[in-house]
């Protein structure tokens, strides 16, 4: 039974640490990924329950991303579960910006370096569209939902609000 459990905390903590790894782009990005790994990859919940969660982790303070490992993982594993998979999704960006910090200043005027990151930013967007149609198939959609989904989308995409 326990090496069981434990086998769940290391599938916990290494779907995360997939999910933090793997993402660019912020919390919003992830969101794609931890649909794949948490509902596709291990059905640890549904999509209706991970839409709820998606709710919540938006209105609690922190990255949505972060906010929904704790969750999940306090769903599967209680205090370990959710201290492993919130380590497995932060500690990517830890080391990756910890490393990165020794030689941004070599790299901030590379025009390339920005072509990287805009290129970035317009796959994100990609996949935040491909996961909302995805969700919006489990949730009831009315015309309201529809204009604050399309609302903050073009003020997304085409204002410098965040």
């Amino acid at each position: 039974m326990k090496a069981k459990k434990n086998n769940q905390y290391l599938q916990l903590f290494l779907s995360f640490l997939k999910i933090g790894a793997f993402t660019f782009g912020g919390g919003y990005a992830m969101i794609p990924l931890i649909h794949r790994e948490v509902i596709e990859n291990h059905p640890w919940i549904d999509d209706k329950e991970l839409l709820d969660i998606f709710a919540i982790s938006q209105i609690t303070p922190g990255v949505i991303a972060v906010n929904a490992a704790t969750y999940i993982g306090y769903k599967i594993g209680r205090f370990w579960g959710s201290f492993l998979a919130t380590l497995g999704v932060v500690l990517p960006s830890f080391i990756f910006i910890y490393l990165i910090s020794f030689f941004l200043t070599q790299f901030k005027d590379i025009l390339w370096v920005e072509y990287a990151f805009r290129g970035i930013r317009i796959g994100v967007v990609v996949l935040l569209v491909y996961t909302v149609i995805r969700l919006i198939r489990v949730d009831k959609v009315n015309v309201l939902y529809i204009l604050v989904i399309s609302g903050s989308f073009l003020l997304a995409t085409f204002t410098q609000l965040n």
